[in-house]
């Protein structure tokens, strides 16, 4: 009997002797431009068939069927230039597919609202917020308080239980999170390493506990009624609204009961043919902050599949990186759509200050690197404390601000005026010094935000702000409150080690780990002069030699969210639930939004080139080509052009023209022309030499081969 597994483990070995290679031609290619920008000599352009592809590859999450034609037949400056003003195309399809998520279009304060995290719950505990009057939402609300109010019960009986034995450090964690964590469980990552092939499921919340032997007998009772009707499976024949309507009838313990009962693709069933509202409201009953964390990662990664601005999504995912904040640090996981819809998005294409200025005030920037508690040294803030503002109203309130003043720090915090510097504008050799980060860290006290766990906005306080002059790079900035922030954000944007670090990310991102210095010269050159407009920056890279150089082809290795994206626009799959997607991409290294340090992934090979990585992408390509990805439908003959091949070397050759532009090595050829002898691959039987090869699974060996992995 043939084993399932020879393709992908034969190719797995080329992929790991591939890896030497892929490295190996990194460093050649950094050789090559650095003798060519030294010497000056002309560079080797590509071939004109190229030239398309390579556009694509690099303004674009990947090459789709038909692209290579459209692109020829209106001009490849023409098509550039239109990548440069997304307005002018029209995205209604990807929008259309993008309206079932409903938090996408919902701003921060309404997302804590619709989706209440801990510190709502605690709020309604206390007494200081009502529950919702709304169904839906009261649903929500109950059932989470069911299983705070747990989690607090337990709490208290392992104190007690500590108290009496002297085991406090013997008992178990009220939750067993190690197998995801919080920006995974918001990202739809799988439960347990049992379920990483499985689509996302429904699950209890990271925080909730286990149960206590009482609620354990209770549990049973309710599951041996509900199971009764599971065997009939009662919910799931009920029509969708029916459905729902019974889930808002139960109480907040059986909702939590049903949370454990419906597991795995019975979950997708459960809130199968729900309208959109419906569906969330039964999703974060098990778990808020997933349907906050799930929805805008789904929306990631269906924008770059199937979205006609592909320049836009390109830049909009660079400077997310660029301008990096973590989903798993407390409000953030909510502020961060709010962050990439109105932050980043709208700036991508625009003036490097009006980006910079956006994301110093945003608070999901603000939260993440601790300015909003900063507070100068000399400030009435520091000197008098918040009692000074209190008033008239009493002994009592000014006792709770006195208490909340304990819990927060008071201390001047440099972590966002290094960062600004060093990762944001000038780079760290820009020419700052840790003077410098301290006067800045002065001149952006009083940057906060206003009440950041109920998803509040952004707010100068001038009560926390350093008063006098400060003095950075040189520069005196006045004592001006709020706009001492906006002069130096100004100075930062300007600023000539700024023009050429960010020219420099870019050349980075767009021709090689190892851009030439001539071509980033260049567009720091227009940088400077252009008013750091990024359009016309790509601009001039775009009508450089060096992006045009044969050394630039193929010569950039894909990020894990890269290759993913690319690998279902070129195979034409139509995605239904792009969990799956989220998922494999935390398997892959690379979960989206949740990269905690602010230096955001990096761009370069040598962090993703190994063993592991590249056989994930394997299994990733070998399950898309073969039809078995969850939550995806493919047509691996709409790949093919023309008659579709009756054998399988006819099938590979004309895969890898249609999926490579035929750029494929002979090693790499020969290895996957080997693999067509295998029944899995060929289709074919002694008594059945007239099936047709399996295309799908050709694809797959061809999206996981070395060649694929570079765009």
């Amino acid at each position: 009997m043939p084993d399932a597994r020879k393709p992908l483990i034969l190719l797995g070995l080329i992929l790991l002797v591939s890896t030497a290679v892929l490295v190996a031609g990194d460093k050649k290619s950094k050789s090559k431009a650095a003798d060519a920008s030294t010497a000056a000599q002309p560079v080797a352009q590509m071939e004109d068939d190229k030239r398309i592809v390579h556009a694509l590859n690099r303004f674009t999450f990947g090459v789709r069927p038909g692209d290579v034609d459209r692109v020829r037949s209106m001009g490849l400056d023409q098509w550039f230039d239109e990548q440069l003003h997304p307005e002018k195309i029209n995205d209604n399809a990807i929008e259309a597919r993008l309206t079932p998520f409903r938090t996408l279009k919902m701003s921060t304060r309404e997302m804590v609202e619709n989706f209440p995290p801990p510190q709502v719950l605690r709020a309604i505990e206390n007494g200081r917020m009502s529950m919702p009057s709304d169904p839906g939402k009261r649903a929500v609300y109950e059932s989470r308080m069911a299983a705070y109010q747990r989690q607090q019960n337990n709490k208290e009986d392992k104190g007690a239980a500590g108290a009496n034995t002297g085991l406090n450090n013997m008992d178990q964690p009220a939750a067993d999170t190690k197998t995801t964590s919080g920006a995974q469980a918001a990202a739809g990552a799988p439960a347990a390493a049992g379920t990483k092939d499985a689509p996302a499921q429904m699950r209890l919340g990271p925080d909730d506990p286990p149960l206590t032997p009482g609620q354990r007998r209770q549990q049973k009772r309710r599951e041996d009624a509900m199971y009764a009707d599971i065997e009939g499976d009662f919910l799931l024949q009920m029509p969708p609204d029916a459905r729902y309507k019974a889930i808002l009838k139960m109480s907040a313990e059986e909702r939590l009961d049903l949370a454990r009962t419906y597991k795995g693709p019975r979950a997708l069933q459960l809130v199968d043919g729900m309208k959109p509202e419906q569906r969330e409201t039964v999703e974060a009953i098990v778990q808020p902050q997933a349907v906050v964390g799930g929805e805008i990662s789904q929306a990631k990664l269906l924008r770059a599949i199937y979205s006609d601005r592909q320049l836009e999504e390109v830049l909009s995912d660079f400077w997310f990186n660029h301008f990096n904040v973590f989903i798993g640090k407390g409000p953030d996981r909510y502020m961060l759509n709010t962050y990439e819809r109105d932050v980043i998005r709208p700036h991508a294409l625009g003036k490097f200050k009006d980006i910079l200025s956006a994301t110093a005030k945003s608070p999901a920037m603000l939260f993440y690197l601790d300015n909003w508690q900063s507070v100068g040294p000399d400030s009435d803030l520091a000197k008098y404390g918040p009692q000074r503002r209190m008033g008239r109203r009493g002994r009592f309130a000014r006792q709770r601000a006195q208490q909340q003043a304990k819990n927060r720090p008071s201390g001047l915090n440099e972590n966002y005026a290094r960062e600004i510097m060093e990762l944001h504008t000038l780079g760290v050799d820009g020419g700052y010094t840790q003077k410098d980060v301290t006067e800045l860290a002065k001149v952006l006290t009083g940057w906060s935000i206003d009440q950041p766990q109920l998803g509040g906005s952004f707010h100068f306080n001038e009560r926390a702000h350093e008063p006098g002059n400060k003095y950075v790079l040189g520069h005196k900035v006045g004592n001006h409150g709020e706009k001492e922030g906006e002069e130096m954000l100004d100075v930062l944007a300007h600023h000539p080690s700024t023009a050429k670090f960010i020219s420099r990310k870019l050349a980075m991102r767009f021709v090689s780990d190892n851009p030439p210095q001539t071509l980033v010269d260049r567009m720091a050159d227009t940088f400077q002069k252009k008013d750091g407009d990024i359009r016309e920056v790509l601009r001039t890279m775009f009508h450089s030699p060096e992006f045009w150089s044969a050394d630039a082809y193929r010569a950039k290795m894909k990020t894990p969210f890269e290759f993913v994206a690319s690998a279902v626009r070129v195979s034409g799959a139509d995605i239904q639930n792009a969990l799956p997607l989220v998922a494999t991409l935390n398997r892959m290294g690379m979960p989206l939004y949740a990269m905690q340090p602010p230096t955001g992934y990096s761009m370069k090979a040598e962090a993703w080139v190994n063993s592991s990585a590249l056989l994930n992408r394997m299994n990733f390509a070998l399950a898309l080509g073969s039809g078995k990805l969850p939550g995806a439908s493919l047509d691996p003959q709409a790949l093919l052009r023309g008659p579709a091949p009756a054998d399988a070397d006819a099938a590979l050759a004309a895969l890898e023209q249609s999926i490579l532009a035929g750029d494929v090595s002979p090693q790499t050829h020969a290895v996957m022309q080997k693999q067509l002898s295998d029944p899995q691959i060929s289709q074919r039987k002694l008594d059945d030499m007239d099936k047709k090869p399996n295309y799908g699974a050709i694809a797959g060996l061809i999206m996981g081969s070395p060649e694929f992995q570079r765009r």
